[in-house]
């Protein structure tokens, strides 16, 4: 059995799209998988299963439109690959504050550019699947971060700070 991080893009952000945790661990028992645990309110959830990543991805995302009513995309990680990018940790040189580092989690490798962006303070390396994004400011007021959310036609992608990533990576454990 292979252990998943599923992290579920924009749920529970104010009013709209509202998805209980608790209702959400049980839709993903009732679904076979095993050792089902989440994290915040955010939609970050751990569990197992045998399925591949895109049978567990299609799985997930149908039962939570079918269940809550609205379509939710689910980025999918294992442990391995959750601790690579936990190691990586390619800003952690200047990065000294769990809250104002995220990672950006796509589901195909980053390959849009964000040449011409004023990044002022904050500082960004893509590797991979994943966008590193130092906000010494806050992601609130990050110039990167705003441009990111107004890229048009990427991949599905979802946000974690550094402290997220690294409580999902001990909950895998």
């Amino acid at each position: 059995m292979t252990r998943y991080a599923l992290l579920l893009r924009g749920i529970n952000v104010g009013r709209n799209r509202r998805v209980g945790m608790a209702d959400l661990r049980a839709l993903l028992t009732g679904l076979g998988y095993r050792d089902v645990a989440t994290l915040l309110q955010s939609g970050n959830v751990v569990l197992g299963s045998e399925q591949s990543r895109a049978e567990l991805r299609a799985t997930v995302e149908a039962a939570i439109e079918e269940r809550f009513g609205f379509p939710v995309d689910v980025i999918v990680r294992d442990r391995a690959e959750l601790a690579a990018v936990h190691a990586l940790n390619p800003l952690g040189d200047v990065a000294h504050d769990g809250s104002r580092y995220a990672v950006t989690f796509l589901h195909e490798p980053f390959t849009f550019t964000l040449d011409g962006v004023d990044q002022g303070a904050d500082r960004f390396l893509a590797a991979g699947r994943e966008l590193y994004v130092w906000c010494p400011h806050g992601l609130s007021d990050s110039p990167v971060m705003t441009a990111l959310s107004k890229i048009k036609n990427g991949p599905p992608a979802t946000v974690r700070n550094w402290n997220t990533v690294g409580k999902l990576l001990s909950m895998m454990d």
